[in-house]
């Protein structure tokens, strides 16, 4: 079991540059792949980015490509997502989550409550 917790959202002006973070608990962090997600309201949820084990590999979703930036410190079990160049289509609530696998197209065995962040224009 891998417990996550998301923390660093809020309200930003556009053109914010927030960094979320993402702590885990319980089993090893560092055998999991971690990926991010969002979802604006009454929209599906999108992939944002993933980093494989050792955060040698990134993925990134068109949408955020070149303005968000994912990294992680095993040392701290945490895993970050730093947001460049806000617009309000990024207000959603994002999510963190751990899988045993690295791709585009992976399952997440578990996921964080969630935090939001709201862009202003």
């Amino acid at each position: 079991q891998v417990q996550l917790v998301e923390s660093g959202g809020g309200l930003v002006q556009a053109g914010g540059s927030p960094r979320l973070s993402c702590a885990a608990s319980g089993r090893t962090f560092s055998r999991f792949a971690m990926g991010w997600f969002r979802q604006a309201q009454g929209k599906d949820r999108d992939f944002v980015g993933a980093i494989s084990w050792s955060g040698g590999s990134t993925l990134y979703a068109d949408s955020v490509k070149g303005r968000f930036t994912i990294s992680r410190d095993n040392a701290k079990n945490t895993v970050y997502l730093q947001m460049n160049s806000l617009k309000p289509e990024d207000t959603a609530v994002y999510y963190c989550a751990a899988s045993n696998s690295f791709g585009w197209s992976v399952q997440y065995d578990y996921w964080g409550q969630g935090t939001q962040v709201t862009v202003s224009s």
